[in-house]
């Protein structure tokens, strides 16, 4: 039986569940996330988009360029409220999101497994001991379950190395 867990805007607006767990759960402390949350590091579940399931409400998303890595990243957000619930990172091949950790039910559901960016997180934020930690990204067979690497290249295999705006499709949850 497939897990599923639950997660929604500030207002309450948009709701969503996913459906099963995240390949890998990165504390990203870019500055691109830091702007978004508001955070000193957003916490993102790297997950099939097929397994994101928007329950009620309605999303606006925003195309923005990397500051880090220069590459489109498209951002879904509550037409409500604004609350970022999750983003689409167009360097990645296949069909992909990212969801907030903070717009989860519960946040702590998914511990980070890797802290990434941390050559511009904040000063005042200490690394958890045990847990791997990169400067920038990192090679994704040094740090993935094969379970998760097996999702990934499925999914790509599924979906093409190119994401949806550039096979010219619509973007959408």
């Amino acid at each position: 039986m497939t897990s599923i867990t639950e997660g929604g805007c500030a207002c309450g607006a948009c709701r969503f569940e996913l459906h099963g767990t995240p390949m890998i759960t990165h504390a990203c402390h870019c500055t691109d996330c830091r702007r978004l949350t508001g955070a000193p590091f957003a916490v993102n579940l790297w997950i099939e988009a097929d397994n994101v399931v928007l329950k009620s409400g309605e999303l606006r998303s925003v195309m923005l360029k990397g500051g880090e890595s220069g590459e489109p990243c498209e951002v879904w957000f509550c037409d409500a409220c604004g609350t970022s619930l999750w983003s689409r990172y167009h360097v990645a091949p296949g069909n992909f999101r990212w969801v907030r950790g903070g717009a989860l039910d519960d946040p702590s559901s998914f511990a980070p497994d890797v802290h990434v960016w941390t050559r511009s997180k904040m000063p005042f934020v200490t690394l958890p001991d045990g847990v791997p930690d990169f400067e920038q990204f990192y090679e994704l067979k040094d740090v993935w379950t094969v379970e998760s690497l097996g999702r990934l290249r499925a999914n790509i295999e599924a979906h093409g190395k190119q994401s949806a705006s550039d096979r010219g499709e619509e973007a959408g949850p």
